[in-house]
This record gives structure tokens, C-alpha cells and sequence, in this order.
């Protein structure tokens, strides 16, 4: 059931759901996020971004490929946040089914350039290519570093962008943010520039962040336009809360099959929520 983000993002598109795109880092986060997935028949994304693909290394790669293949339901390995055209070919070369090329801390002109570069190279090679417009800000270590603050996508540009570049999807600037919301800022989408672009562009949209978004926003947006939306900070939260407290407890656990068990239900549930909010449960039948 390998397969790319342009297959099941275009499915996602024409039944108005969207698909999560869970970050992983290590074994036993990918093994339980695969349970939950074809528990809830739930089409995957796998997203895996730059330091995270240091820290597992091309072997377990490798691994990710092979469960997917035996996988239930569709999975798409995808490369998040990548940050130059190098970066693309060694996600290339490492088997990656879709890719994201982030310019967005760039001029429009230069961002347009090397995300039209990516998306011809990958084309040839059948890989999916997500760029972005605008920037959501970010207080970790691998998103828009340097961007403080918001900056919404203008709809105009995401027409020219994706007329130019031949993106597969587009992740849009509407109100989220990366890691955790800054107190000051009140979390708030911006539903109406979401549908208008969408109703310009009509490729999928991506919306990264959402981590303090209220769900009722995040399902409304699933439903009127947002295709895939990545999930890291809550997922990872979770396991490693409840890892703390496991560690923590007086039992002197060591082994990884004593501690982990706990910390993977801890995060299932989490992502089991996100994915009926998100409308994806059960849709791995349309498949």
C-alpha cells in the first residue's frame, strides 16, 4: 500500500477530508501509528523532516518503506520541510514517495524558482512535491526559523505559484503555527482566505501548526478545503509525557517493552482523535 502523496491527497481533495501527516522519530512512534491508522482504516502520510531523518538514519528508512508496503491502508513516505534542492535528491535517492520543498522564508521569485526545480525532477521520477506560501511562524527547531509572526498566503500569488511550479498541493498560511502557540497570539483560522483560495487554485491544501487551534476550526477546515494537515507537537507530547511518568514511577522500569507500551497508547489517542476530526476514519476504503 505504498504509495504517493499525490494519490492519496487527490482523494482526500474530491471527498473533502483531510489526511493526517503524522512526524515521526523513532521506531516504536511509526509502529504505533501504523496500528492506529488501519484500525481506523485511515489513509497515512508519514512525514519525516530533515532532523529527523538524521536522527533514525537511512536504514530504518528503509524500514518504513517495507511496513508500508504491507501496510492496510495507503501510506506515503514524505519528506517534510526540505530545505534546499540537495535535500531533495538524497530524499530521492532514499526512497521517499513525496517530497516538500519549503521556500517560503523566500522572495516570491526565488521560492517560485526552486520549487519549479524540485517539482520537474520529481515529476520524472513519480514523487509528489508540497510547497508553501507564506509563513506560519515557528518555535522549533526545523519550521520557518526566523519567521515571528504570521504571513498570511495571498491568494493571488497561490495562483500564479502553482500555475508555474506544477505543485501536487499547497500548504497556505490561514492562522497556525509551528510547535506551540505563543501566548499572545489568539489562535484563530482564517476560513474565508482558505476558501477563497481553494476556490482559485483547487489543488489539495496543507495546513501545518493547528497545535491550540480549536477543533471545531480545524474540522471545518478539513471539510471546505484543507487536504493533509501535519501533525508532530501533539503526538510527540503525549508519548513523551507519559514516558516521564513512567520513568518517573517507582517500579524502576528499564526495558524499552516495559516503558513504551503506555507512552504508544498515550499517543494513539491522540492521533485516533485527530484523525475522526480530521474526517479520515474509515476513508482508506475509497481507495
Amino acid at each position: 500500500m505504498l504509495t504517493t502523496g499525490k494519490t492519496i491527497l487527490d482523494v482526500a481533495n474530491e471527498h473533502s477530508f483531510a489526511v493526517p501527516a503524522f512526524n515521526i522519530s523513532d521506531w516504536a512512534m511509526f509502529r504505533g501509528i501504523v496500528e492506529i491508522s488501519e484500525e481506523k482504516n485511515a489513509p497515512l502520510i508519514v512525514g519525516i523532516h530533515p532532523d529527523e531523518v538524521r536522527h533514525i538514519g537511512r536504514e530504518m528508512i528503509t524500514g518504513i518503506i517495507e511496513r508500508a508496503h504491507s501496510s492496510t491502508v495507503p501510506i506515503a513516505i514524505h519528506w517534510d520541510h526540505g530545505a534546499t534542492y540537495e535535500q531533495m535528491l538524497q530524499a530521492f535517492q532514499y526512497g521517499f514517495t513525496s517530497v516538500m520543498i519549503d521556500g517560503s522564508l523566500k522572495p516570491f521569485d526565488e521560492n517560485l524558482a526552486i520549487t519549479k526545480k524540485v517539482t520537474d525532477s520529481a515529476h520524472v521520477l513519480g514523487v509528489s512535491v508540497e510547497g508553501e506560501l507564506g509563513t506560519i511562524g515557528g518555535n522549533d527547531s526545523y519550521a520557518e526559523a526566523g519567521a515571528a509572526e504570521i504571513i498570511y498566503t495571498d491568494p493571488d500569488d497561490a495562483v500564479t505559484f502553482v500555475k508555474t511550479t506544477g505543485v501536487d498541493s499547497l500548504a497556505i498560511a490561514i492562522g497556525t503555527f509551528h510547535g506551540f502557540y505563543p501566548a499572545h497570539l489568539k489562535p484563530e483560522l482564517k476560513l474565508d482566505l482558505l476558501k477563497e483560495i481553494k476556490s482559485r487554485v483547487g489543488i489539495p491544501l496543507v495546513l501545518h501548526g493547528g497545535s491550540g487551534n480549536p477543533d471545531d476550526e480545524i474540522r471545518e477546515a478539513a471539510r471546505i478545503g484543507i487536504n493533509k494537515i501535519n501533525i508532530s507537537t501533539d503526538i510527540k507530547v503525549a508519548y513523551h509525557d507519559k514516558m516521564r511518568e513512567v520513568l518517573g514511577s517507582a517500579s524502576k522500569v528499564r526495558e524499552p517493552n516495559a516503558i513504551q507500551p503506555a507512552c504508544l497508547d498515550a499517543m494513539k489517542e491522540v492521533a485516533a482523535h485527530k484523525i475522526d476530526l480530521f474526517g479520515a476514519t474509515g476513508k482508506g476504503s475509497l481507495y
